[in-house]
Formats: C-alpha cells, sequence, structure tokens
C-alpha cells in the first residue's frame, strides 16, 4: 500500500548574509558556496526516523517455519496414507483435498499446536491459546496469503514506526480478534494471522485521522483506505472465513493506532530546530495537539475495558450469540450460492476385533476400515475426512 507524501518533511534553513572578513576567499564566500552550505542543513535534519525493518520480516519467516512443523508432526503417509495430497513430499505430505482444501495439516494437529479451540480455552482456562493461534495457519494457500500481506502493509509501518510500536500492535491486535472470535464462533477451531493483519490496517486508518495536519492530498488516502479495508471485511461474509476475527482485530488496530502511531506536530520541530540567532515563534508549539492527546485516553481506556469484559464473559463459558440473534451475519451471510451451516463431524463407530465400522451422523456415509495401532486421533481424522 502506498502512502502520501508528507509536507514539510525537512525544513529549509536560510543562512544568514556573509560577513566580509579578511581571512574568507571569494570563492568560499560565493552564491554557490552558500548554497552547498544551505543544501547541506537541508538534508541534515529529518523530524521522523526512519527503521530498519527487520521484525515483520522475522514474524514472516518464523510462520512459515512453524507451518512446515505442523506439516512435519501431521505426517500424513502415516495417518491417512492412501489419501494424502502430494505423497511425494514424503512426511510432509498435505491432509487429504476433501478434509483440507488448502493443503495443510489436520485439525487435530492444528489444535494440538495450540488452535484457538473454545472449549478448552473454557473448560481448562487454556488463555494462551487467543495468542499462539494466530501463528499457526490452515494450509499453504492461508500461509502464503497472508504472509505477502503482511509484507505488504507490515514494512512500510516499521520503517516509519520502528518494530517495538509495530510488533506490540500486531500481537494486541491478533489477540483482540481471537478473543471476540471466540466470543461467537463456539464450534470448530481457528488459526491464522488475519486479526493482526486487520489490526495493522486499522492502525493505518487511525494514524492518518490522528496526524491528519501533516498529510498531503488527505481525502484520496482516507478513501483509498476505506475501500480496501471494506473490500477485505466483505470476503469475510463468505463461508469458512473468520469474520469476528477480523473485526475484533481492526477494532484493535483502529484503537491502538491513536495510541502507539501519534506524531508530534511540525510546528514542533520547526521550533526546536530554529537556527541559532533566530527568533522562536512568538506563539510557541506544544508537542501534540489538543485532540491527539483525547484520542490517545479514549482509545487506551477503550481497549483496557474491553479486553477485561471480554476475557471475563469468555471465562465464564458466555455464548454472546445468544444475546444478539443477528450478530453471526457479520461472520457469514447465506445466499443461494452457499450455506452457512456448520457441519459438526461426529461418527458412529462400532468394531469387531480389528474391523471398525464408521458412519458420519452428518451425511450418514458409512465406511468399514481395518485397524492397525490407530490413535483416538488417528480414527478423528477418519471420521473428518467420511464427513467431508
Amino acid at each position: 500500500m502506498s502512502r502520501d507524501r508528507r509536507e514539510g518533511l525537512e525544513i529549509k534553513v536560510v543562512d544568514p548574509p556573509p560577513q566580509p572578513t579578511n581571512n574568507v576567499s571569494a570563492a568560499q564566500s560565493s552564491p554557490a558556496s552558500r548554497g552547498r552550505r544551505q543544501h547541506a542543513s537541508f538534508a541534515e535534519f529529518r523530524p521522523f526516523k526512519l527503521w530498519f525493518p527487520w521484525l515483520v520480516p522475522a514474524i514472516v519467516v518464523a510462520n512459515i517455519a512453524l507451518f512446515g512443523v505442523s506439516i512435519f508432526i501431521n505426517n500424513c503417509p502415516k495417518n491417512t496414507p492412501q489419501h494424502c495430497s502430494a505423497r511425494f513430499l514424503g512426511r510432509f505430505a498435505f491432509q487429504p483435498m476433501k478434509e483440507n482444501p488448502l493443503l495443510g495439516p489436520s485439525s487435530t494437529t492444528l489444535e494440538k499446536m495450540g488452535a484457538l479451540d473454545v472449549p478448552m480455552v473454557v473448560d481448562k482456562h487454556q488463555v494462551w491459546r487467543l495468542f499462539t493461534c494466530i501463528w499457526l495457519h490452515a494450509g499453504v494457500f492461508h500461509v502464503l496469503a497472508n504472509m505477502l500481506s503482511l509484507i505488504f502493509i507490515g514494512i512500510r509501518l516499521e520503517q516509519e514506526f520502528g518494530f517495538v510500536r509495530i510488533g506490540l500492535l500486531y500481537m494486541i491486535s491478533g489477540f483482540g480478534g481471537s478473543l471476540l472470535s471466540s466470543l461467537f464462533n463456539r464450534e470448530g477451531i481457528s488459526v491464522g494471522a488475519s486479526g493482526a493483519l486487520f489490526g495493522l490496517l486499522g492502525a493505518m486508518l487511525s494514524e492518518l485521522l490522528t496526524n491528519w495536519t501533516i498529510y498531503a492530498n488527505k481525502f484520496a488516502a482516507l478513501l483509498t483506505l476505506i475501500f480496501i479495508i471494506a473490500i477485505n471485511l466483505a470476503v469475510g461474509i463468505l463461508p469458512h472465513v473468520d469474520n469476528f476475527a477480523h473485526l475484533g482485530g481492526f477494532t484493535s488496530g483502529f484503537l491502538l493506532g491513536f495510541v502507539f502511531l501519534i506524531r508530534p506536530q511540525y510546528g514542533y520541530f520547526n521550533q526546536r530546530n530554529n537556527p541559532r540567532g533566530y527568533a522562536a515563534a512568538p506563539s510557541a508549539k506544544s508537542k501534540h495537539k489538543p485532540y491527539q492527546y483525547v484520542l490517545w485516553i479514549t482509545s487506551l481506556l477503550l481497549l483496557i475495558a474491553g479486553y477485561t469484559v471480554g476475557l471475563i464473559v469468555l471465562l465464564r463459558g458466555t455464548d454472546l450469540n445468544k444475546h444478539c440473534s443477528w450478530c453471526h451475519y457479520l461472520s457469514c451471510m447465506p445466499t443461494s450460492l452457499w450455506n452457512c451451516k456448520s457441519q459438526n463431524m461426529y461418527c458412529q463407530s462400532s468394531q469387531i476385533g480389528k474391523q471398525m465400522n464408521l458412519t458420519c451422523i452428518a451425511n450418514g456415509r458409512t465406511e468399514m476400515y481395518t485397524l492397525g495401532n490407530e490413535n483416538q486421533s488417528q480414527i478423528q481424522q477418519m471420521c473428518s475426512q467420511l464427513c467431508s
């Protein structure tokens, strides 16, 4: 995403008239010499430091590495030897396309590695899953789409605001997305960095608003950003997309942008960097405008209150869908082309010797399996495949 050009990134310093002395040659006091000195002063002053972006690339590498680890742990050839996708990859083969069309591990493997599973959070108080799930991805297409978006959005933000602010913004927004998702999506598991990515988008919007006076082409930048955000949120009404994570991450990032991405006004830099011998402006500029302080305090209070109430409601096991009959439409809008009702993958089993008969309750399909040393998670994968 491109940013609009900043106005007044550097302050032009005008040298005082040269005082002729016997020690100054004509060449040194020439207009060209004065121009070079003026250019040096012009280039030295930069109000906003540009940071070297290393955190965002490190996050990308970590996500890709963890996806590789999840495929290794999944070990599809051992658990589902006859149905793996890309079997030539050996242990790194993917689950069957019918079970996971994104080319990735099974839901059982993701749950073991820390996917967001609401019953685990509520009943066993595994709140850490609200953080770990943003580092896991369901498949190749999933991780590539999210990491390309992160590079596109995050590197520029880290250059402008540094790794500390962007790192905190990324993690807290991801937590906010997981929190809102767990309050409405009570079934199945959820993984992915989408909540954190939407947090960066939300922070870009609030950064534009709180630093409004330093932008050129303000309304063009605002409309472009709103259009991009609207398109991404609209995709969330499709089935199998956790739009509550998107909305929670975006809201968190929008509020965090007022806290972390606040800029001093340019008049403050002008008075700090006046050349010696020049009088300061008659009305001294404060570092920030009053509305920036108001937004900072309000956003911080809303974040603390929202996260506190959300965690209390979640750990009490409250399903907010029972208190909001229309909220589920924010995550999936049913049409004639798709159905938003999720099918729970439960199977009825009967076993005689090493022969086990599985029947999917959702679609009625039945299949006979010959058992070896399969454990419960492997049997659950068979059920998932049968119901897909």
